[in-house]
């Protein structure tokens, strides 16, 4: 009786593992189209922005994004969105396994891409908000400045495995950067997840974009997702019924979260601003 009881424990725990491993591929999967989402409407508001030479459309959605005269900073903010472009889409691919282990070589070369566009990112990054600012309060810029920070130690020990041949540990730090560096498009994902929950700026203001929730968002933009990983990592190793079962509804109300703000973003945000662009 023993063993058929260890034989079911057993049977639950695989089920669960099973479970909890398929709906952290739908959590990826949501995130890839959204992240496409992302780059198509970069891509196209910028795009067609600048083909028709009206760059003062940028300031709609940077903070003095575009200056008059200034060449080189409007150069630095195009590159900066061209790079945005790239990492978008670069980050999914590099995490998909079924390109990673079919096409090795495009891994590796669009590994290099996705590492070297992050770590420009994010000195242009800091170079923007030191030399433009941004919109929200001083912490904000403060957050931006960690982000970009992580980028390049995660960036770093990254290059730092695959070199040494430590492929697992390698692809572990491969995901804590693609998290961090998603952190500018889990805000806007988070941010109109909260705007259609409370169909209000609850916690914050609007004409000057500061208060608590945007504080807290800016530094959980990407902080969570790295917390999420590691406990559901952690949960993985562990391989028990009730942790899996725990860490699959929890990822399940994250990736419905997820796809409503991504709807939400795409409807209210992305797809007017490449219309009126």
């Amino acid at each position: 009786m023993n063993e058929i009881a260890l034989s079911n424990n057993s049977k639950f725990d695989i089920s669960t593992s099973k479970l909890l491993t398929g709906v952290g591929k739908t959590w990826f999967f949501v995130a890839f189209i959204g992240q496409l989402f992302f780059a198509v409407y970069i891509s196209a508001f910028y795009g067609i922005s600048t083909i028709k030479g009206d760059f003062e459309l940028w300031n709609k959605v940077l903070p003095n994004g575009y200056v008059p005269g200034d060449t080189f900073g409007n150069f630095m903010v195009g590159l900066h969105v061209l790079f945005a472009i790239l990492i978008t889409v670069c980050g999914p691919l590099q995490l998909t396994p079924k390109i990673r282990t079919s096409f090795p070589k495009f891994h590796r070369v669009n590994g290099r891409i996705y590492l070297l566009t992050a770590l420009i990112m994010s000195v242009g990054g800091l170079y923007m908000v030191i030399t433009r600012g941004t919109v929200g309060a001083p912490i904000t810029h403060v957050s931006i400045g960690i982000n970009a920070i992580l980028i390049m130690i995660f960036a770093y020990q990254t290059v730092r495995f695959a070199i040494a041949r430590k492929i697992n540990v390698h692809n572990l730090w491969a995901i804590r950067l693609f998290l961090v560096v998603s952190g500018v498009w889990f805000y806007r994902v988070g941010l109109m997840l909260w705007m259609t929950i409370h169909q209000a700026p609850v916690g914050f203001d609007m004409e000057s974009f500061t208060g608590p929730f945007l504080t807290f968002l800016s530094f959980s933009s990407y902080l969570l997702p790295l917390l999420v990983f590691e406990l559901y990592r952690w949960i993985k190793t562990k391989n028990h019924v009730f942790s899996n079962v725990f860490m699959s509804i929890c990822m399940i109300v994250i990736t419905l979260g997820m796809a409503i703000g991504i709807l939400a973003a795409g409807m209210g945000m992305w797809l007017p601003r490449i219309v009126n662009a």
